[in-house]
């Protein structure tokens, strides 16, 4: 029997006597109502585990049936390799069953390098798509962009390929060529690329000093080491002189490894989030957060990105971007904002899975939007639209020029620098996006100065 408490006597007013009979229904229909609940619950899971056996014993009796009557003798393994990637291939285009060599080949990726031109493709509305070239190898330098669509490899059509079935034709022996038939916004009809393969080494940081004290430092990718490459890099140029600025490039980067990304961001920031995501399960809901422990948190930071910076790449910029950490300077990014796991298999296969969306700090979700930068600037065109057109010649390009008090101050020393100014003005007239971030820098730079030397005042 249930016992309720022994209440002391009041009257009740209408509206008492309302609420409570309410309050009395809650209380007797809450518990049965609960368990109705569960029992629809548990009848849904029930039905759904009857539709899933009543498919797998279709499964079995068409394998048996090809088994016993297909015209050559099936080979099972293959058959149900077929079919494990066939039930991959209705989710999103970064969920995959990998085999044991593209499992060897994608641990390869992440941890050092491989033999092939050089890019990252996906497939986007069954067209295989160039994500990025990576930064120095065969393919940049044979002229493919992101966005590209790869409708042939060496004469064979890529309708329906898949971006793993796609990657094996494009890897081969050092030294071996590959033919490609490459569509682009704006071409009237597929032009041939005919690349030489080489060995890829996937060096993830690299940079150098544009000028004294501001530094330029591109992620080509995100692999095991690229947070400590980093850092080591900051390090060395902060040893010629103290960064007082700094460009980090991403631009053409596909992405890589979540917590090198994190690693990278945690390197310019001192607190607050970095990224978090969020799938169907508990534990895929993780935040990262920045540790108070860089000394790299506080000089002006340009960032740029393009429309082959993608996944880790897309995190480092939402993230700086949101903090107000640094400026982005290019064009808008990819747009993937997905986690996958990766999972082994135990005969040395593996499965690639999404498991979470990611969200930049002030919850955003990137997934196929792309993060969109703070000063867009287009990409410099020596195609056949011609040159651009050069500036106006100022009064310091004019021969014999008589120079002005600040530069006969300086003369020594650019004198000195010739070279290396000469150098560093070409490589600025050939890329429009760096030439515009390094601007920023400056701007920042003698901003930050200004402000530093009003607050000593």
């Amino acid at each position: 029997m249930l016992r309720l408490p022994i209440l002391p006597m009041f009257r009740l007013t209408p509206c008492r006597i309302i609420v409570s009979i309410i309050l009395s229904a809650l209380f007797f229909t809450g518990p049965a109502m609960a368990a109705t609940d569960a029992q629809n619950q548990e009848k849904k899971r029930q039905e759904e585990l009857t539709r899933t056996y009543k498919q797998l014993e279709v499964f079995s009796n068409v394998l048996s049936m090809l088994q016993e009557n297909y015209v050559e003798e099936v080979d099972t393994a293959d058959v149900l390799n077929g079919a494990i990637k066939g039930l991959l291939l209705n989710l999103d285009p970064h969920s995959s069953y990998l085999t044991p060599e593209e499992f060897k080949d994608l641990q390869e990726e992440t941890s050092g390098q491989f033999t092939g031109i050089g890019i990252e493709v996906t497939v986007q509305n069954n067209e295989l798509t160039v994500v990025s070239p990576i930064h120095g190898t065969p393919a940049e330098s044979a002229g493919l962009k992101a966005g590209d669509l790869i409708v042939s490899i060496n004469d064979e059509n890529t309708a329906n390929i898949g971006a793993y079935k796609a990657i094996e034709k494009l890897r081969g022996p050092e030294g071996s060529k590959v033919n490609l038939a490459v569509i682009r916004k704006g071409w009237a009809s597929p032009r041939n690329f005919k690349i030489t393969r080489a060995n890829i080494p996937l060096l993830s940081v690299e940079g150098e000093s544009l000028s004294p004290g501001l530094g330029y430092a591109r992620i080509t990718n995100f692999q095991s080491n690229t947070g400590a490459d980093l850092r080591h890099l900051l390090g060395t140029l902060s040893q010629k002189a103290p960064i007082q600025g700094l460009i980090l490039d991403l631009r053409n980067n596909p992405g890589g490894l979540l917590d090198q990304a994190v690693e990278v961001v945690d390197t310019f920031l001192n607190q607050g989030c970095i990224v978090y995501t969020r799938g169907r399960r508990a534990d895929q809901n993780t935040i990262y957060n920045a540790h108070n422990n860089s000394p790299h948190a506080n000089y002006p930071l340009v960032v740029l990105i393009n429309e082959g910076s993608a996944s880790a790449s897309e995190i480092v910029a939402g993230a700086i971007q949101a903090h107000k950490r640094g400026i982005l300077v290019g064009k808008k990014s990819f747009g993937k904002g997905s986690v996958q796991m990766v999972i082994p298999l135990p005969d040395g296969a593996g499965l690639r899975l999404t498991t979470a969306r990611y969200y930049t700090p002030d919850n955003r979700s990137i997934q196929a939007v792309g993060i969109i930068p703070d000063v867009e600037v287009a990409e410099q065109n020596n195609e056949e639209e011609g040159s651009m057109i050069s500036e106006a010649p100022k009064e310091i390009d004019l021969a014999n020029h008589l120079p002005g008090e600040a530069e006969k101050e300086n003369l020594r020393e650019q004198e000195q620098n010739t070279g290396e100014v000469e150098a560093l003005q070409k490589r600025l007239a050939a890329d429009n996006q760096l030439h515009a971030a390094y601007n920023i820098l400056k701007s920042l730079n003698l901003y930050t100065k200004q402000k530093t030397k009003k607050e000593k005042l």
